[in-house]
């Protein structure tokens, strides 16, 4: 039996990279799975991504472009693809993200075999210079994320979830969180699948890194406050024990792994701060200018 997907892939203004984005999809080689559709959410784009997703389109009728002509936010998107798709099993791609390797896809919705799978998350790897400070911290906060997920599912950036008829909220951020505390009520699974990677570009600078990382810490505060849901990169008995294995990865470089948990502390103090003080999360954020490229 061949299981169909729908990958979904939120775009505003993505024109630099949703073409690799979407090309990535066309080269996985997959057994036993079938990708069904592939439905592009534009959300008020103003440069060339429309355009270069219907470019696609003639050789590729399964691409499916939805246009939203006003920008509502990364949570407003995913609702209007989950509406469109017609497969249970849903694929999330970033468009400013490329699957790695050909057997990607494979890797990531494999586990779905299995009925009481409900969520899936891939292992995101930056493409950043390791050698630059900034992207240094970068990769120490992805091998965080890595990490962690091998000891207790940490799942963003490129997901597949069981659609179970969950639809977000579009005044919150923390989609996959949301989705995820959802299926878990529901008594399903979540797993990693470490060999399922995804490229993607962290921040060059760090007033985008902390812009990066406020907005994200914000969400998952919001998501312990409003629903008192725990998210595994806030606990600190993981969060030593990943800590290990990241230093196994990048190397004993203590001022530079210094200088990235600072950076990581003060967007936590802050994204702490905004939420103590009752300020809103935010659903619809500036982009990151630095991270959208390869």
């Amino acid at each position: 039996m061949t299981l169909e997907v729908t990958v979904g892939i939120c775009a505003y203004n993505e024109e630099k990279i949703i073409g690799q984005s979407i090309e990535s999809i066309f080269k996985q080689k997959l057994e036993g799975i079938s990708v069904k559709e592939i439905i592009v959410v534009s959300s008020g784009s103003t440069d060339g991504t429309d355009d270069i997703v219907r470019s696609y389109q003639a050789e590729h009728p399964e691409l499916v472009l939805i246009r939203q002509e006003k920008r509502e936010g990364k949570n407003s998107a995913i609702n209007c693809y989950l509406d469109a798709k017609s497969c249970d099993v849903v694929v999330m791609l970033n468009a400013d993200n490329v699957m790695a390797n050909e057997d990607t896809l494979q890797h990531l919705v494999e586990p779905f075999f299995n009925e009481k799978m409900g969520m899936v998350g891939g292992h995101p790897v930056p493409t950043n210079d390791r050698t630059d400070k900034v992207g240094f911290a970068t990769h120490t906060l992805w091998s965080m994320h890595h990490n962690v997920a091998l000891i207790h599912p940490k799942i963003g950036e490129l997901v597949a979830f069981r659609d179970i008829g969950t639809r977000l909220t579009v005044d919150q951020q923390s989609d996959e969180d949301l989705i995820r505390m959802n299926l878990e009520k529901e008594g399903f699974e979540c797993a990693y699948a470490p060999e399922a990677i995804v490229l993607n570009r962290g921040p060059e600078t760090e007033e985008d890194f902390l812009k990066q990382r406020i907005r994200v810490n914000i969400g998952e505060c919001v998501m312990k406050q409003k629903h008192n849901y725990s998210i595994p990169s806030w606990d600190k008995k993981i969060l030593m024990k990943a800590a290990v294995g990241t230093v196994r990865d990048m190397g004993f470089h203590p001022f530079k792994l210094l200088y990235a948990m600072r950076l990581e502390m003060k967007s936590r103090r802050i994204a702490q701060r905004h939420v103590a003080d009752g300020k809103h999360d935010m659903n619809i954020w500036d982009p990151v200018a630095s991270t959208k490229k390869l």
